[in-house]
């Protein structure tokens, strides 16, 4: 199967494209970047430059190459993200969700794709009483661009004619070229003890390993039907157990704890919501229907091993 990965030098894209290769599978993957040719070239794929806002030049780069499938793995995440300033600082991904996903669309439609597969996050809906959320709850559009990018975003995809759209709502990456690796910024942080536990620690976060993300990404090139699937491990966890784990796997002091007020007045609303909050995802639709697989079914075990 010829394969399109847009933003194919991102975290999933260096774990998605070796695995792709590996199967068979003629990859071609697109960056933005001239000097990252030599990254996919490596990675097993047939490079391309070419810019997600470009809507011209994305679509000559997509129909020229004649996949049946297109993944979009497009982001522009900040690599240390302030919780004051975290709105501002997802402006240009806000962007890229809209636009790019627009021309993306667009130009696999084109080129004639059967099926478009996108990325989402499994860690905006709306908070519903410490449930684990399912694909069908809403999203929490009222808090704002960022949740509204992903509804546009996921809009876009499913909801485009002649394609068959699908969404992949992944949970937290952990895992190599992830914010919370070894050499990321939430380890930074963690070995710094600028990461707390806030409160009661109650928010529930859903983990997914970056290389079980990108496996399951491959089984929907034939899986599944048009809409959302959330992609995370069998074990969410609300931070007062997984941050200590996540703290001995890498070595440090156990975290911190802070009350409410005091997390509040340093890093705004946004952390404190994040960390007391956050409810988990279910992926038991995804198992369902695209079979998914997890070499890390648990975050307890993937800290260990992908962390220590």
């Amino acid at each position: 199967m010829r394969v399109f990965v847009a933003g194919a030098t991102g975290v999933i894209g260096r774990s998605l494209l070796p695995q792709l290769v590996a199967e068979g599978h003629q990859v071609v993957g697109m960056t933005r970047s001239q000097e990252k040719t030599g990254m996919l070239a490596e990675l097993g794929a047939e490079p391309v430059v070419a810019d997600a806002f470009d809507a011209d030049a994305l679509r000559e780069a997509v129909v020229g190459t004649e996949p049946e499938v297109v993944i979009h793995e497009l982001t522009d995440i900040p690599r240390q993200v302030d919780p004051k300033r975290y709105f501002e600082q997802f402006e240009r991904n806000n962007l890229l969700r809209r636009e790019g996903t627009r021309n993306l669309v667009a130009a696999a439609q084109a080129a004639g794709a059967r099926r478009v597969i996108a990325q989402s996050i499994a860690f905006v809906y709306r908070y519903g009483g410490g449930v684990l959320h399912g694909e069908e709850d809403p999203l929490a559009v009222e808090k704002g661009a960022i949740v509204s990018a992903v509804a546009d975003l996921e809009e876009a995809v499913t909801g485009a004619d002649g394609v068959e759209g699908i969404v992949l709502r992944y949970g937290y990456f952990y895992g190599p070229g992830t914010s919370y690796a070894s050499d990321g910024s939430q380890a930074e942080m963690v070995r710094k003890r600028r990461l707390p536990v806030v409160g009661d620690g109650g928010g529930v976060f859903s983990f997914i390993h970056v290389d079980d993300a990108a496996a399951a990404t491959i089984r929907a090139l034939d899986l599944g039907s048009r809409g959302a699937y959330n992609i995370v491990d069998d074990d969410p966890a609300p931070v007062r157990e997984w941050l200590p784990v996540y703290a001995e796997a890498l070595g440090a002091k156990r975290p911190r704890r802070v009350p409410v007020f005091l997390a509040r007045w340093i890093g705004g609303d946004y952390g404190v919501n994040v960390m007391t909050r956050t409810e988990g995802a279910s992926n038991r639709k995804a198992k369902g229907e695209l079979g998914l697989q997890l070499r890390y079914p648990s975050w307890r075990r993937g800290f260990m091993e992908a962390l220590g």
